[in-house]
């Protein structure tokens, strides 16, 4: 799994937000709010090679049964990958 470089995470305030920098700056219009555990996916991606790893992290990290952290790793996983976010 890729991620498209020209986002970046940034906390304001207490929030967490995705926003794009450079290019994507031009292309896409706004930023994205996330929060704990899209946080913890979009930085596990680097990490990670599959969604099933990054499940296995949440599962780790918060009490969460794995099929539940799966099914939401895979829905983040789209929303990045439908907004240019991820790439692969």
């Amino acid at each position: 799994m890729k991620l498209n470089y020209e986002f970046v995470m940034r906390e304001i305030a207490g929030e967490k937000f995705l926003v794009p920098i450079g290019q994507a700056a031009s292309v896409f219009d706004g930023i994205i709010t996330v929060n704990d555990i899209g946080a913890f996916i979009f930085e596990s991606i680097p990490l990670c090679e599959s969604a099933g790893e990054i499940a296995d992290r949440i599962v780790e990290a918060y009490d969460i049964d794995r099929e539940t952290a799966l099914s939401d790793v895979n829905e983040f996983l789209t929303s990045l990958s439908e907004a240019g976010i991820k790439t692969e």
